[in-house]
């Protein structure tokens, strides 16, 4: 759309301010507001800020940058309203003399999903992001007692639908929304689609609910791990590639698993990648609380069909719709950076067709039954058991950094040393629990 076509539009909606978001390097969302008077300036040429002020972006000596609104991201804040009446725009980050900034995490992925355009690849993804409704007075007090696919309470109810009717005023379409297995833990999944544009929605999406649940007095949490002893929140990612020509190219009936060679090759550069790029899909300290054995969440570098408890799934599809045909990467959370998280996959799968790498023998059993020894010899590996352990194996990751960038890969190593070194510094209730009575 153009620029005059926007601006008409915003008088339309007799909009009075607009608001320009993007990631931090931990996927945080920032944003600036200004006046609709300035929306011109800001679409043609732009609007300055402080990189050195952000978490990982720019060295204090070259810190002007500048923000440009995606005209394809315009929407309304349902929220907003007469005076307040305010739309949004995700932006790509600039250098000052034009150039993109290449620690944009929006920027990696562009750069990942051209890389694979010129493969003729088409990289599609559909997330599984869940989350958590605590009572704002109370720090892990769930809003309910409900379950799995349990009917939602009023307050969840409420939530959910304000949460779903706001997101269609962002243009994007709720498949599927239901209580999860945690007390007071939810899932909103919305539809398949480019990697570029998922992420964004993904934003949107952690920007939506924590606004809907403020507004009605509550807060909402994509922490991995809140509540010790229940069920974590992931960020399950089915993930496909297509041809220009709009087939998938992971589907082939012509084996019992129904995927096709080019899946083969793609799921086993995910397994065999997977410890490097564990820091961009699980990037915290409280992440490694989420990734243990029993709460459904991987712990082992197996794949399967049916069984839950490996890192990649094959889900199963009707026969007539070959479009389904994906694979589902379990292990990503949202306390990740949707930009990184994609393009880290990308990266990961292409590197398997590149090489044309065979994966190992799936493992349909429960692999949390298996004890040490049949582990060893079926040579399952595990993932990192810690944010320092997720460390190391991205520091030695050659496809990490060329992902990210020699830069940004250094930056984010930095920021996750400094997350780890505050970590190791705290004493923790537990441990006050612990040692303080009995040493």
């Amino acid at each position: 759309m153009e620029t005059q076509q926007l601006i008409e539009k915003a008088k339309n909606n007799d909009v009075r301010f607009f608001s320009l978001q993007f990631a931090d390097l931990s996927g945080v969302v920032k944003e600036v507001i200004k006046p609709v008077a300035e929306l011109e300036s800001a679409l043609n040429e732009g609007v300055w800020f402080d990189g050195s002020s952000i978490e990982g972006f720019a060295r204090i000596q070259e810190s002007d940058l500048f923000l440009k609104p995606d005209p394809s991201t315009y929407a309304l804040l349902p929220w907003t309203e007469g005076r307040d009446k305010t739309i949004r725009f995700i932006c790509d980050i600039y250098r000052a003399d034009g150039r993109p900034f290449e620690s944009d995490p929006r920027y990696i992925l562009k750069k990942a999903v051209e890389k694979a355009a010129q493969k003729g690849f088409q990289y599609n993804v559909g997330p599984e992001p869940e989350f958590y409704l605590f009572e704002k007075d109370g720090q892990t007090l769930p809003i309910d007692k409900g379950g799995y696919f349990d009917r939602m309470s009023s307050r969840g109810a409420k939530v959910s639908r304000e949460v779903v009717d706001a997101l269609e005023g962002f243009g994007i379409k709720a498949e599927c929304l239901h209580h999860e297995v945690g007390e007071g833990q939810y899932e909103i999944d919305f539809n398949y689609g480019p990697a570029l544009e998922t992420a964004d929605k993904i934003l949107t999406l952690r920007y939506v609910v924590k606004k809907i649940a403020d507004i009605n007095d509550l807060k909402a949490t994509f922490m991995p791990k809140p509540i010790k002893g229940k069920a974590g929140s992931g960020m399950h990612v089915h993930q496909s590639l297509f041809d220009e020509s709009g087939n998938n190219l992971f589907a082939d009936d012509n084996n019992p698993y129904r995927i096709s060679r080019t899946a083969r090759y793609f799921l086993a550069g995910q397994l065999e990648n997977i410890r490097g790029i564990c820091l961009g899909l699980c990037p915290t300290v409280n992440s490694y609380k989420r990734l243990i054995s029993g709460f459904e969440a991987p712990v082992y570098i197996t794949w399967a069909s049916s069984n839950r408890s490996a890192l990649i799934r094959v889900p199963k599809w009707f026969p007539d719709k070959s479009k389904a045909a994906r694979l589902e990467l379990r292990c990503p959370d949202d306390s990740s950076n949707p930009y990184l998280v994609f393009a880290l996959m990308l990266a990961a799968g292409l590197d398997g067709i590149t090489r044309k790498i065979e994966p190992p023998e799936p493992v349909e059993e429960n692999v949390y039954h298996l004890d040490e020894a049949m582990l060893k010899n079926k040579s399952i590996a595990t993932l990192p058991g810690s944010l320092f352990e997720a460390m190391l194996w991205f520091g030695k990751s050659d496809l990490a950094k060329s992902t990210l960038g020699e830069e940004l890969f250094r930056k984010y190593l930095s920021v996750k040393q400094r997350e780890w070194d505050d970590f190791k510094i705290e004493v923790c209730p537990w441990e006050l629990e612990k040692y303080s009575d009995i040493y």
